[in-house]
């Protein structure tokens, strides 16, 4: 699926990225906030942002996303897998 979004010229200029640089930088951004909100999986954000799994979760420190968060919330509430 394709999905067209208008971008104003002062962001693309503030990012200092190009289009195509901007698109990849806004699907890994959409996909961590996915992810941190527990509406994709690690999988299914990493489809997303276009990457294997393995590079998308060592990227969720950069972004400040706890990777192990559902699994952290799970222990706490004393859910067992």
């Amino acid at each position: 699926m394709k999905l067209e979004l208008d971008i104003p010229d002062g962001v693309m200029v503030a990012e200092k990225m190009d289009a195509s640089a901007f698109g990849r930088h806004l699907r890994l951004m959409a996909a961590m906030k996915l992810f941190e909100l527990g509406h994709l999986s690690a999988g299914g954000s990493a489809d997303l942002a276009g990457m294997s799994r393995v590079e998308f979760l060592s990227k969720t420190g950069d972004y400040r996303v706890f990777p192990f968060a559902s699994e952290l919330e799970d222990l706490e509430n004393g859910n067992r897998a």
